[in-house]
């Protein structure tokens, strides 16, 4: 994923930045690598593959970095809530963003997670050209546990 492409199509859509932009590209991808929140990124195509999630998402995944990479996006959701998940994303591709998404996903091992007020944008490059989706929520809860709650962006 390019990183300048997924911060610039957040500040785009939402009219704020992910992560503090100083400092350039090393340190934008430390900050959100390291952010409290989860962020989570696929490229194009029929059946997109997952090629960005920070170490929150690698964490409520249940993956490292290599697996994660080479999973397609649909697979974060259990098979019933796949359909729900494909709209979201028809919606998302059709207006350029969504601002309070909730749905629920699953790790690698089986753990049910409901995610809340997610944001869901499309990345573009800086021609306009469209090259994948992403999201960012930090708001979830393991199913039958209490919520956990960060902050999208610790601006």
């Amino acid at each position: 994923m390019n990183l300048e492409a997924l911060l610039d199509s957040y500040r785009r859509w939402f009219g704020e930045e992910l992560v503090d932009r100083e400092g350039g590209p090393v340190a934008w991808r430390r900050r959100l690598d390291a952010a409290p929140f989860a962020v989570v990124a696929h490229g194009p195509g029929p059946d997109p593959v997952l090629n960005y999630g920070n170490r929150k998402a690698l964490e409520l995944w249940e993956m490292d970095w290599e697996e994660f990479t080479r999973t397609p996006s649909r697979l974060t959701a259990e098979e019933p809530n796949r359909e729900e998940r494909a709209r979201l994303l028809a919606q998302v591709s059709e207006r350029g963003f969504i601002d309070d998404y909730s749905g629920v996903r699953v790790s690698k091992g089986g753990r049910r997670f409901c995610i809340a007020r997610a944001r869901v944008w499309n990345v573009l490059e800086a021609s306009g050209a469209y090259c994948g989706q992403a999201a960012a929520f930090g708001s979830w809860s393991y199913l039958e546990e209490t919520p956990i709650s960060a902050s999208i962006s610790p601006l």
